[in-house]
């Protein structure tokens, strides 16, 4: 019988010798490699966790003990440790999550998936263990690549204020985040990789000091005393050591053993301390280990034996950006790339290895590349900073203050924007469109297309003066959707057929084949319909109020949330202009969004064609006064959106 069967909960894991934990490992790999390859998700990342996910639960007692894990996509072990082997519908509606989830269990604390939190949360959990006088630990699993972050080290500076607040802070140092960790903090831990390490020479020393009669234990007794020079000499973790925080390590972090000595010594220190954990990302899958730029960080449906695909998704907008990006390098020498620690994921790996001399990785800092892109541009180059919608969240106080303010000319380029599905809550990239609308300057484009990514990318690098921002979807890009017209600088895409058009239909971005289904659905009721693509949504193009004049009513439709966002920009651009027509904002309501695939999602909150359709023309029979008719009955020749 397998192993992993008899695992129902942490508590299980006290029953099985070290040989019996070596054998679990193996079946976990197996089983990881096995499930995530017909599901997709974060394969690497968990393979190089299993030893110390497995230790971390035999020597704490969760959910008394806080386990927190930082991002979270290396939680699959946790899950399996914890009673959650039905990996059948990973990232899939009803399934399991990717992440950590309350939902889901007791053990689960953080959901959040974004890097360099943990610290915080366990500082907070800390203190109020402290301040309700608990017996229970904290654990804050923390990467190398997330240590590059910021708010880690706010977070450790507060931590290493209080000697005796108990926390245990355990660094998985495998040293990638996505792909190799850069920077001075992973040249530190590259160097306590490779020394000898102070707590093993004192072990050895110890050892050899307790045979000799007489001065062997005062000798070591001094040498255990002896001031940091020697440990720096010996081990330089000094940067650690100075910010007031214990450190044990290196320690082989697939050394079960091993590892449940250090992290039970650090459970009994009574204060902060950190274990540092050296692990390999992909471990025990050939496959992975020979993936050298990111060792499958993530995967989709992949082939378990060979590691290939399983079935190619064609051009997707990352790599359509990607390309220009290298276009736009060889015209244009004054063209640099800035990404937070995800080269390859944002599309810059091409344009990286083409002018590696203009290419500069900030780790997971998303802050600290905004501030440094302002000054880029302030000293007369322009840098396009690629970077998640979700993640640049983090960043708005400086794109406010720093580059706005200053008129910088940056441009922002905007991955994974709109609903992204599977990632869950805090990977839909909802909330850009609304964040950025109260920034003054900023320009902001949605391309529809491959054809608008590559225009609109060279129209936001050549504004100088102001922030510009380009943003587009996760996937596949779909074929072109051609214009029929310019209005302003407006798009149009479909010209209404009469002289008093019912509806101006208003498309943002990559939503625009959807826009186009719904005036043919509009159509078949008798509605007339003008479609339009702002191309660029802020600002409010100075034709849409005397477009919108022309016409009963407005919809805007958007993948983004409806609060504050361009829907909400136009209706206030209309009342400016004194322009009395009613407007209808259709896009993603105040709320984190289950993960299930992108079209579930849609589905869900009423962002499909048939929906749209429905209110629409139950919104025109109003106006005509027809409304005792039910807007149902009033579309009941409205058919679905077809696959």
């Amino acid at each position: 019988m397998p192993l992993l069967t008899r695992i129902r909960g942490p508590r299980d894991l006290d029953r099985l010798s070290l040989e019996e934990l070596d054998r679990l490992a193996g079946e976990i790999r197996t089983f990881l490699v096995d499930a995530v390859s017909k599901t997709g998700g974060h394969l690497g990342p968990n393979l190089g966790v299993v030893e110390l996910t497995i230790a971390l639960h035999r020597v704490f007692e969760s959910p008394k003990d806080k386990v927190l894990w930082d991002t979270g996509h290396q939680s699959y072990v946790h899950k399996l440790l914890t009673g959650r082997q039905d990996f059948s519908r990973l990232k899939m509606k009803g399934g399991l999550s990717g992440y950590p989830s309350q939902a889901e269990s007791e053990h689960d604390v953080i959901e959040n998936s974004h890097a360099s939190t943990v610290l915080g949360w366990a500082d907070g959990i800390a203190k109020a263990n402290q301040i309700k006088k608990r017996d229970s630990h904290v654990v804050a699993v923390i990467g190398d690549g997330a240590l590059t972050g910021g708010m880690a080290w706010e977070a450790l500076n507060n931590i290493a204020d209080a000697k005796d607040r108990p926390l245990v802070i355990v660094v998985n140092d495998n040293e990638r985040s996505y792909s190799p960790t850069i920077g001075g903090l992973a040249n530190h831990l590259a160097t306590l990789r490779t020394t000898d390490g102070y707590e093993r020479f004192l072990t050895r020393t110890k050892d050899l000091l307790e045979r000799t009669p007489v001065v062997g234990k005062p000798l070591f007794d001094t040498l255990h005393g002896a001031k940091k020079g020697l440990k720096d000499f010996i081990a330089p973790q000094g940067m650690f050591e100075d910010l007031g925080l214990k450190y044990v390590g290196p320690i082989d972090g697939h050394d079960i053993e091993a590892l449940e000595s250090a992290l039970a010594r650090a459970k009994r220190f009574g204060g902060p301390v950190i274990v540092h954990c050296l692990t390999e990302k992909g471990r025990g899958y050939q496959p992975a280990l020979q993936d050298e730029a990111d060792r499958f960080h993530a995967v989709g449906k992949i082939h378990p034996d060979t590691g290939l695909p399983i079935a190619s998704s064609g051009a997707d907008w990352t790599s359509v950006f990607g390309e220009e990006m290298v276009k736009l390098g060889e015209e244009r020498e004054d063209v640099v790339a800035i990404t937070a620690a995800m080269l390859q994921p944002v599309g810059l790996d091409k344009f990286a290895k083409r002018f590696p001399e203009r290419v500069y990785d900030v780790g997971i800092a998303e802050q600290h590349g905004a501030v440094s892109a302002a000054g880029l541009a302030h000293a007369g180059v322009h840098p396009v900073f690629a970077v998640y919608a979700t993640f640049l969240n983090r960043a708005f106080d400086q794109v406010l203050m720093d580059v706005a303010l200053h008129k910088c000319g940056v441009t922002f380029v905007l991955d994974r924007a709109g609903v992204t599905g599977t990632d869950g809550a805090s990977h839909n990239g909802m909330w850009d469109m609304s964040i950025l609308q109260v920034v003054p300057g900023l320009r902001l484009a949605a391309p529809r297309d491959a054809d608008q990514v590559r225009a609109q990318l060279r129209e936001a690098v050549a504004v100088e003066d102001a922030p510009t921002v380009v943003r587009f979807s996760k996937g596949a890009v779909g074929p072109a959707v051609p214009a029929v017209g310019r209005v302003g600088g407006m798009d149009v895409l479909r010209e209404p057929g009469t002289d008093a058009p019912d509806v101006l239909l208003v498309s943002v971005g990559a939503l625009a084949p959807m826009c186009l289904e719904i005036a043919a659905l509009l159509d078949r009721q008798g509605i007339s319909a003008t479609v339009v693509d702002p191309r660029w949504v802020k600002p409010v193009d100075e034709a849409m109020a005397p477009l919108a004049e022309k016409h009963r009513v407005v919809v805007t439709v958007e993948d983004n949330s409806r609060v504050g966002g361009v829907g909400s920009a136009i209706a206030q651009a209309l009342r400016d202009a004194g322009v009395d027509v009613p407007l209808r904002d259709f896009g993603i309501p105040p709320r984190f969004l289950d993960h299930a695939s992108r079209a579930e999602v849609m589905a869900e909150i009423g962002l499909t064609a048939p929906d749209i359709a429905r209110q629409v023309t139950g919104l025109v029979a109003k106006l005509d006064g027809r409304y005792e008719r039910s807007a149902a009955d009033a579309v009941d020749s409205v058919e679905p959106a077809r696959d």
